[in-house]
């Protein structure tokens, strides 16, 4: 009898800083949405098949034959948010509404999927101190499946902040929180 399928998770990233900055494409040579899924591939193994999306690409690689075989879509973005047409908006929130997860990550605070799904406009508090700050990020539902596998806390040596007020609504659960040396 065969095992449970395997998640399938799309990774997707606008792929703009990579191309235009040299110091991030030193960074991230395959691309930030290739360490993402290279991160993903050695922490899940056979647990997961993992692909990736750009916003280049045709309807940004976000097709409803892709998304129709995601149970999982990490969306990154920073620069280019207003680039993302309409009608991939409309397909990833229908994809949600109907079951998929999404995982929002970095700067994807402003993206038109994010407010869509927020229903505000997502605004925060931001700080970048030239050499970073500590931050500390602590699981306060250890027993939510997202939690599984993580390291108790995590510390990121040098991040920039990102805080109070963050224009959301309340969530149903909360599952991680952070704190930061300056506060």
């Amino acid at each position: 009898m065969a095992g449970p399928r395997p998640l399938r998770v799309t990774v997707w990233n606008e792929h703009v800083h990579e191309r235009r900055d040299e110091s991030v494409r030193r960074l991230y040579p395959d691309g930030i949405h290739g360490a993402i899924v290279a991160g993903l591939q050695r922490e899940l193994g056979d647990k997961a098949s993992i692909r990736s999306a750009t916003l280049e690409e045709p309807e940004h690689g976000l097709t409803e034959s892709v998304l129709s075989e995601t149970d999982v879509l990490t969306w990154w973005g920073h620069a280019a948010h207003d680039d993302v047409s309409e009608e991939v908006v409309n397909r990833v929130h229908a994809r949600v509404l109907n079951g998929m997860g999404i995982v929002i990550l970095h700067s994807g605070h402003h993206s038109k999927i994010f407010r869509r799904l927020m229903g505000t406009t997502c605004d925060l508090r931001w700080r970048s101190d030239p050499g970073g700050e500590r931050e500390v990020i602590w699981t306060v539902k250890p027993a939510h499946p997202i939690a599984e596998g993580v390291p108790q806390p995590i510390v990121i040596p040098h991040q920039e902040m990102y805080g109070e007020f963050f224009d959301i609504p309340t969530p149903d659960e909360l599952v991680f929180i952070s704190s930061f040396a300056g506060g």
